[in-house]
């Protein structure tokens, strides 16, 4: 067991509907104390959506703080306290894909940035896909109004990884994840 790390204080510096921002003044393992600036996020679910065809629901979203497009998988926050995360990951395919799974399942667990945010994201396999009825569309808006939804193959879209199309931190631990649980015969998935 390490140093026990203690917060003697902290100042809030911003607080707004997705995340925060504060300073901690923590105590260190070589003594005395050091500030510390920590993101407190809701977190997120993110969603492989493999087809029967072994093809992986990718979307291309244009993410502001980059300033361009990326292929990504459907994803969202955690935005409604007590909802189940699976429930979570299903309303997000739905809503960015038109998607629904018949089968859900945790694929793995991600700290994003431990080193300055607390952000925790939770990637689920999503199985036995089948079209939103069109008449229970979500109707799309703000960044996501130009979504491109596209099928890729799952081995393609561990090849654009390696390639550099695909950076999304969460997109590209769900993607090499998926490949290797479906290598394994999907011996590795954990039980919900």
């Amino acid at each position: 067991m390490g140093f026990a790390h203690e917060t003697v204080s902290r100042q809030e510096r911003y607080h707004g509907a997705i995340f925060s921002v504060f300073t901690d003044r923590v105590t260190m393992s070589g003594g005395g104390t050091a500030a510390r600036d920590v993101v407190e996020n809701r977190g997120a679910v993110v969603v492989v959506a493999v087809d029967d065809q072994d093809r992986v629901v990718l979307i291309r979203q244009y993410r502001h703080p980059i300033k361009r497009h990326l292929w990504e998988l459907p994803a969202g926050l955690r935005d409604v306290v007590g909802e189940d995360e699976a429930l979570t990951a299903g309303r997000e395919l739905a809503e960015e894909a038109d998607l629904v799974a018949g089968r859900m399942e945790p694929l793995i667990d991600l700290h994003t940035s431990p080193g300055f945010a607390d952000e925790f994201v939770r990637v689920f396999l999503a199985r036995d896909l089948a079209p939103v009825p069109e008449a229970d569309r979500y109707t799309r808006t703000d960044e996501e109004a130009d979504i491109e939804v596209r099928r890729v193959d799952l081995d393609e879209a561990v090849a654009m990884v390696f390639r550099g199309e695909i950076t999304n931190a969460a997109t590209v631990g769900g993607v090499l994840a998926a490949a290797r649980a479906r290598d394994s015969g999907w011996t590795l998935l954990r039980s919900a």
